[in-house]
């Protein structure tokens, strides 16, 4: 970014030029009412997920959106997810065509991958909790992932996402970057970086989010018709209102899936 503003040039510049002028963006539904409303502000692409009836809700928001949107599912990879629950899953969501099923395994079940990939036909991704390239590494050399989930955060800036994407690009997997809870500057890198790659897939937008975010930063991505178009400003194109942010103090950067929990256990904490 630094670099990027002080010699005039977009960061995707810096990174061997841009190869697309947009960027496919993807919202976000619970309800099929959700849906609607994201298909009504341009988007063609919808995730969905959860720990609870997942099969259900996609089922409900396939039906209400129609075969001509992408719909992905994303299952949160929880540790009391097995892998024959995991395979079940998949198998039941086949039929609604998805794009990919998101984290159906906990990162680190690795023998679960390998039952998975031999057992469902839908494409997989997964990444977004990874730490950097290593993380990801075996799940691709091995052919476990179609969709590669790099965090900007965790996966080590651009230059971590940039490794990720290559070796993903030589396994023959795409990328589609967790814009997520790190932030809003975070989302612009990894615009960045999908512009300058051969096999980006698309973009996850926090949409709907807290409204603050959109006032952490001095600008918003241009989103149009379902697609982000390239920004074409210095560095990432984006600076921070240090006022609003100081305004606003991170109170907590972990949360824990939701549902699915004993009634009257999930607030529980270690000591209480």
């Amino acid at each position: 970014d630094i670099k990027g503003k002080a010699l005039g040039v977009p960061v995707w510049q810096l990174l061997g030029g841009k190869v697309r002028d947009r960027i496919r963006a993807y919202g976000h539904a619970s309800t099929p009412d959700q849906a609607r409303e994201a298909v009504a502000k341009g988007y063609r692409a919808i995730k969905t997920g959860g720990v609870t009836n997942p099969v259900e809700k996609a089922a409900a928001i396939r039906d209400a959106v129609g075969p001509q949107v992408d719909l992905m599912v994303d299952l949160h990879g929880p540790p009391w997810l097995t892998a024959p629950d995991a395979i079940a899953i998949c198998n039941a969501l086949e039929p609604l065509n998805p794009l990919f099923v998101e984290e159906p395994l906990a990162p680190e079940d690795m023998a679960g991958y390998r039952r998975l990939r031999d057992a469902t036909r839908v494409p997989i991704a997964a990444g977004e909790r990874h730490g950097g390239l290593h993380g990801l590494a075996p799940l691709l050399l091995e052919g476990l992932v179609d969709v590669a989930q790099p965090d900007s955060g965790r996966a080590g800036g651009i230059t971590g996402l940039r490794k990720i994407a290559a070796l993903a690009e030589a396994r023959f997997a795409t990328v589609a970057p967790h814009a997520g809870s790190l932030g809003p500057v975070a989302e612009f890198a990894a615009l960045h970086l999908l512009a300058a790659i051969p096999n980006a897939l698309m973009l996850e937008k926090m949409d709907p989010d807290w409204p603050g975010r959109a006032q952490t930063v001095t600008r918003q991505p241009m989103l149009q018709d379902g697609w982000i178009l390239v920004p074409h400003e210095p560095g990432l194109g984006v600076g921070i209102d240090e006022a609003f942010v100081a305004a606003h103090p991170s109170t907590r950067n972990v949360g824990l899936p939701k549902g699915g929990w004993p009634d009257g256990t999930e607030e529980a904490g270690l000591y209480s």
